[in-house]
């Protein structure tokens, strides 16, 4: 098993950065996510909790050797649950790849987090396992292929989710000086 790990600021206030969680995809950082379906969306009546669960579609360049081997095509899924929750805020959201998971999966977590200066806390995390208990040698070539392209994926994600930020407030103050 490998594993990933970031963190970051963004320089806006948590209620921002939620809103724009909804707005991230598509931008121009990110085109190999060329679809996002939401498949269930729910409020706890008790908690304010709200738990969304979608399906992203994705285009990936996959090695041939990969491809060869396993079988696939370069068109992939993940599932993704969120769950905001205005009372404490935090945002988590979690994902899985629902394409090839009988040989790999990527178990992604995600949290957002106000801090005292007024931004947003990020914490990324990444468990990524190939399912070969065979042939090790190849499953430690196929984790440390998946960990780079998953780091390479969240930078850009990173990148993009910083631009839809700035575009979605700057239009708003423009708005409101504006107004």
């Amino acid at each position: 098993m490998h594993f990933f790990s970031q963190t970051f600021k963004y320089d806006h206030p948590w209620s921002h950065v939620v809103i724009g969680m909804w707005h991230k995809y598509p931008n121009p950082h990110c085109t190999h996510v060329v679809t996002v379906d939401v498949i269930d969306r729910s409020v706890d009546p008790t908690t304010g909790i709200i738990r969304t669960e979608r399906v992203l579609g994705c285009k990936q360049k996959t090695p041939t050797w990969i491809v060869k081997l396993f079988g696939g095509s370069e068109d992939a899924f993940v599932r993704e649950i969120s769950f905001v929750d205005p009372a404490s805020q935090v945002a988590t959201i979690t994902s899985v790849n629902l394409s090839l998971s009988q040989f790999a999966t990527c178990f992604e977590r995600i949290q957002y987090t106000p801090t005292s200066s007024g931004q947003t806390a990020f914490l990324q995390t990444a468990e990524i396992q190939a399912r070969m208990a065979m042939w090790r040698s190849m499953a430690d070539k196929m984790e440390t292929w998946l960990v780079q392209r998953f780091e390479q994926n969240a930078n850009l994600g990173k990148a993009g989710f910083t631009d839809v930020l700035r575009t979605m407030w700057e239009a708003k103050q423009q708005q409101a000086a504006h107004s």
